[in-house]
């Protein structure tokens, strides 16, 4: 059996990381059609509180929490999410 050998991990700049986060989030929603107004509504049926504008501002600029990630994961019910290729 073959072990598999991790590849080491590049270093990647704050820009990087904010562009990979905005990517990921704005798959989700393409893959499911979800407009900006739609995860509004949606996110409000959890609880969180955000304007189609705010959604688009916050996400565009790719650097938002963790938390926020999560909460429009469970509003748009990901369950599973893909961060590499391998």
């Amino acid at each position: 059996m073959m072990s598999r050998v991790r590849k080491r991990a590049t270093m990647r700049t704050p820009e990087d990381w904010a562009a990979l986060t905005k990517g990921l989030l704005k798959a989700e929603l393409v893959k499911r059609n979800i407009s900006y107004a739609q995860l509004a509504a949606l996110l409000a049926q959890i609880g969180v509180r955000e304007t189609p504008e705010n959604l688009a501002n916050k996400i565009n600029r790719g650097r938002f929490g963790a938390m926020f990630l999560f909460q429009c994961l469970e509003a748009i019910d990901c369950k599973l999410l893909r961060v590499g290729d391998e």
